[in-house]
């Protein structure tokens, strides 16, 4: 039984009831809350009624009924379990500490059932107190097959219309579509520590490092850190600032470096649900290559589930010099990837996103203003080796649309690997 800040109580019935499916809960909250008129004080179909409603997310309307039932039966121990248990749903953590603790107390509850109750007692101090300090992290080490590594054209001859008069150009093999074997290895690590009752302090690294067996051209290693602060309203609503820096490498030599911040406001739902709308900037510095040299500003909106995400983005990547304006563009997409459990230890993983890109001005050697639509999918499977061990199997697809033929790309990989999480 999920509760609110992530607290789970799991106790044995009857002294904390096993929550029901949402849907079923729903059924039999509305097929009891007409009777509630007529039955209001029965301690039985109070109970019940409280229930159905804590299982179907009607908080409020479940203490009001548990209420009823400790007025007529004070010495419920089950019924305030579970008045602590709605008011902790509700986000009310105070006032759960607080039933929970009288519930500790009655003498006439289990010796097992007490100590669990006692634990919950000392769950609800440390998120009074601020929720104390927290590390977790992943390993993920994959290898596979990449039909395109470089992003590229399968064609091996192009028309610029700027020297159309030669005709037909042969290109390089950099700038062909070229398939390779791979290995990856992917990590972070994030951390978050209370400095207060409603603020964090937060941080994560992230490190990435992709090898190709034949070609080192296109190997690539990024290293991604974040750090900001997080205040949680009395809601359970989150606003949180943070700052981020990136380093990106290409052939082993620095490519491109990135900074900016990020703003996002977590509005929570019922069962686990939330809505995030994020605004961010980042600064885009090409080694070498100052033209692409770039202002990026983007804005999100996100809905997240137990097993469920989907985003909708849009923003504007700006140059900063106006020589490199033909790489000003345009974006928008949208994405959606999900968590499916199938059995206790196997789960699918899957996920689409779609983007398209409006460049500003034409491109110098084309002579035409570059449009862009992408497609990515994936598919995996996750499999449970341990606890915290995983075995993932992978395949993605990336359609690249374009208006100029050198861009114009399709691409898939095929990957097995092991994931570690702590």
């Amino acid at each position: 039984m999920a509760l609110a800040a992530g607290l789970v109580l799991q106790a044995p019935a009857p002294l904390l009831a096993q929550q029901a499916d949402p849907g079923q809960a729903d059924a039999l909250y509305q097929s009891l809350a007409p009777q509630e008129a007529d039955r209001a004080g029965d301690p039985d179909f109070d109970y019940a009624l409280a229930i159905a409603a804590i299982d179907s997310g009607h908080y409020g309307a479940a203490i009001i009924a548990l209420q009823r039932v400790l007025a007529m039966q004070p010495n419920n121990a089950e019924a305030r379990a579970e008045l602590a248990r709605a008011y902790a749903m509700a986000g009310d953590i105070d006032t759960a500490r607080a039933e929970f603790a009288t519930v500790v107390d009655d003498p006439s509850l289990p010796d097992p059932v007490r100590q669990r109750f006692t634990g919950f007692v000392r769950q609800f101090d440390r998120q009074i107190a601020g929720g104390g300090s927290d590390v977790s992290g992943y390993f993920d080490a994959r290898a596979g097959h990449d039909s395109n590594i470089n992003a590229a054209t399968d064609l091996t001859q192009i028309t610029i219309p700027l020297f159309a008069f030669l005709g037909a150009g042969n290109l390089g093999p950099g700038a062909r579509a070229q398939d390779d074997e791979f290995y990856e290895l992917t990590g972070g690590v994030s951390g978050v520590t209370a400095i207060s009752r409603q603020d964090r302090l937060f941080g994560s690294l992230l490190g990435n490092y992709r090898d190709n067996f034949d070609s080192s051209a296109f190997d690539q290693a990024s290293l991604t850190g974040t750090a900001g602060y997080a205040h949680s309203f009395a809601n359970r609503d989150v606003i949180s600032l943070s700052g981020q820096v990136q380093r990106f490498w290409l052939d082993d030599d620095g490519y491109r470096d990135s900074y900016g911040a990020i703003a996002q406001y977590t509005a929570m739902m019922a069962q686990g649900r939330a809505i995030t709308i994020s605004a961010q900037y980042n600064r885009l510095d090409f080694n070498g290559q100052p033209l692409l040299d770039a202002d990026r500003y983007a804005v999100a909106l996100g809905y997240v589930t137990s097993n469920l995400s989907a985003t909708v983005q849009a923003g504007k990547e700006e140059t900063v010099r106006q020589a490199g304006d033909a790489f000003s563009h345009w974006f928008a997409g949208a994405s959606v990837g999900g968590e499916y459990p199938v059995s206790e230890r196997v789960a699918v993983q899957g996920g689409v996103a779609f983007d398209m890109r409006r460049y500003d001005t034409a491109d110098a050697l084309f002579l035409v203003e570059r449009s862009d639509e992408r497609l990515d999918a994936q598919l995996g499977v996750k499999l449970a080796l341990t606890g915290n061990l995983y075995f993932q199997p992978r395949a993605t697809y990336t359609r690249n649309w374009s208006n100029i033929a050198l861009y114009d790309y399709d691409r898939y990989t095929l990957t097995a690997g092991i994931r570690l999480e702590f």
